[in-house]
């Protein structure tokens, strides 16, 4: 059996809630940008992702105009901070809906530290900062996809498993990134299950899943 729901009958914001609840985990870009009047402002933003690989970009949706969107259109600059279990406290503290003119940093007493390419700073306490040029901000209805050209990473070095400019990459488990689930519950990463992708070439005709 299932519930089959129509997004125009159930109405925008239940459905909003309907999704928030099944697109799940959601990442978090932690936000930060730079008014015009030189204002740093501070942000959680759980719909984002990876949005071009060549060159490297990345993306986050401002539902409705949010003080992030408004300093992105002003400057064109914006830092993807990681956000972390550590955090967690602030990082939700930061979804606070402060006046425009209030410093996300000094409100909830995080450390900011300067970045290198891009007038917003970065979370002194994250261990990974997206430095990003707005590339495009495209509106849908009610909400804006803000699309960075990352043009600076910024990473603890002791997260890597080797030389980065030799394969070297980030371990989850030193990440530790919080994620978004509905209502008003996170998630942290539990279990970790590793599996390689079959090619074409080595797909056997058949599938069966492992102890089926």
């Amino acid at each position: 059996m299932r519930t089959d729901l129509d997004p125009a009958e159930l109405g925008a914001r239940p459905f909003y809630k309907l999704l928030t609840s099944v697109v799940v985990p959601r990442p978090i870009a932690w936000v930060s940008t730079r008014s015009a009047a030189g204002v740093d402002n501070l942000a959680p933003h759980s719909f984002f992702t990876v949005s071009c690989v060549d060159p490297p970009m990345v993306q986050f949706t401002s539902v409705g105009v949010k003080d992030s969107l408004t300093n992105v259109r002003e400057t064109g600059e914006f830092v993807v901070c990681l956000a972390t279990e550590s955090l967690f406290e602030q990082v939700n503290a930061t979804g606070t809906d402060f006046p425009a003119g209030v410093d996300e940093f000094s409100a909830v007493g995080l450390a900011a530290e300067p970045s290198v390419r891009v007038a917003p700073p970065r979370v002194a306490g994250s261990p990974v900062a997206l430095e990003c040029r707005l590339e495009q901000a495209l509106t849908l209805g009610d909400s804006t996809i803000v699309i960075g050209r990352v043009v600076h990473a910024s990473i603890a070095t002791d997260l890597f498993d080797g030389d980065p400019h030799d394969g070297g990459l980030p371990e989850i488990g030193k990440l530790r990134p919080l994620a978004r689930l509905g209502r008003d519950e996170w998630c942290t990463i539990g279990e970790v299950r590793e599996i390689t992708r079959i090619r074409h070439a080595d797909w056997p005709g058949h599938y069966s899943p492992s102890g089926s």
